[in-house]
């Protein structure tokens, strides 16, 4: 009997070994939206070299317009994580108790940002005074750059009622400008860089020169908070993994070895088109995702100031600074390989 049992353990060994894994070893999916910007480069290269597959997570991106348009699906858990620039209705969301952090940082200065205006207009308009009363776009009601714009015009003694707000998503506002339906857009790159190559308006003003504090903390990566409390590991490697892409990044910035290889990832997915992308300067990031605190609590205020929001939160309630922190620990300094770049940010 046992000389039989021997047998088929003996013969049964091969198939066992040739069974596939458990569920349990399998993926864990990740729904990811995202603005398809130049700094969206990190998760394409993060996703592109297998480090989200080797934390055992498979990512599915879907391309948003901004964060503000997703709030509610990451809220609602349809989007573990959305990546786009801050806006009210994330402390809105908060008010209502809706499960949401930002918990990493996706976008701070320089990130070359700009106040553009429509080419008829390049006389009567010669510096942000000449704004008021003027037909200006933005991508969304609330969003960071009604921030930006606010900021810049406080330092003309003017306010973000003192000029007329209109919402345009980024893609249009070139021809916007071009065709008259607004005197002024608030853009980003590679948005930005597109509409003013192509000569559809000029640059007034960099909102960068003019914000403090600074670095100003624009965009992050904000998760639904229950369902990183439910799964705190496969958080964690996400933004470990995505820390990995924000260096490459970086790297990039910096015009590192890795550039040509960033750049057709953005072409790849998308972004832009390669003239820009090598002629103009890349929003900046920091290397572990980590925040300015200060620049956060100063876009409450002023949202609160404004009307945006109806209730300030201490910065706990805004930020999970845990994600930042691991990464750092996790992947020690960062150091930039090309020491030659004197370019600001990204260090």
């Amino acid at each position: 009997m046992l000389r039989k049992l021997g047998l088929t353990v003996a013969v049964l060994a091969p198939i066992v070994a040739l069974v596939p894994a458990t569920r349990a070893a399998d993926p864990q999916k990740i729904m990811v939206g995202m603005v398809p910007s130049l700094p969206a480069a990190a998760t394409y290269v993060a996703n592109d070299k297998g480090w989200y597959r080797d934390a055992g997570i498979e990512i599915e991106i879907q391309n948003i317009d901004s964060a503000a348009s997703a709030m509610s699906l990451v809220a609602a858990n349809r989007l573990q994580v959305v990546e786009g620039g801050l806006a009210s209705n994330y402390w809105n969301a908060l008010a209502q108790g809706l499960p949401v952090i930002m918990a990493s940082d996706r976008g701070s200065s320089p990130l070359h940002h700009a106040i553009m205006v429509r080419n008829e207009l390049k006389g009567a308009i010669k510096s942000v005074a000449d704004l008021k009363g003027r037909k200006i776009a933005i991508v969304a009601p609330g969003a960071i750059l009604a921030y930006e714009l606010g900021k810049a015009l406080e330092t003309v003694g003017l306010s973000y009622k003192d000029v007329e707000i209109t919402y345009i998503p980024f893609p249009q506002m070139g021809v916007a400008l071009k065709n008259g339906a607004v005197d002024a857009a608030v853009s980003i790159p590679p948005f930005s860089d597109v509409a003013l190559a192509n000569g559809l308006g000029w640059n007034l003003e960099d909102p960068d020169k003019v914000i403090k504090p600074a670095p100003l903390s624009a965009v992050a990566y904000v998760i639904n908070s229950d369902w990183a409390t439910q799964n705190p590991k496969l958080a964690h490697d996400f933004f470990i993994a995505s820390a990995r892409g924000i260096r490459e990044y970086c790297q990039a910035y910096h015009n590192g070895a890795n550039r040509a290889y960033v750049v057709d990832l953005l072409l790849k997915n998308g972004v832009s088109d390669r003239d820009v992308i090598d002629k103009y300067p890349w929003p900046s990031r920091e290397p572990d995702g980590r925040f300015n605190v200060k620049s956060i609590l100063d876009v409450q205020d002023w949202f609160f100031k404004e009307g945006f929001i109806k209730q300030k939160f201490p910065a706990e309630k805004l930020v999970d600074v845990s994600y930042g922190e691991a990464a750092a620990q996790k992947l020690g300094p960062f150091a930039i390989e090309n020491k030659a770049s004197t370019a600001e940010g990204c260090r």
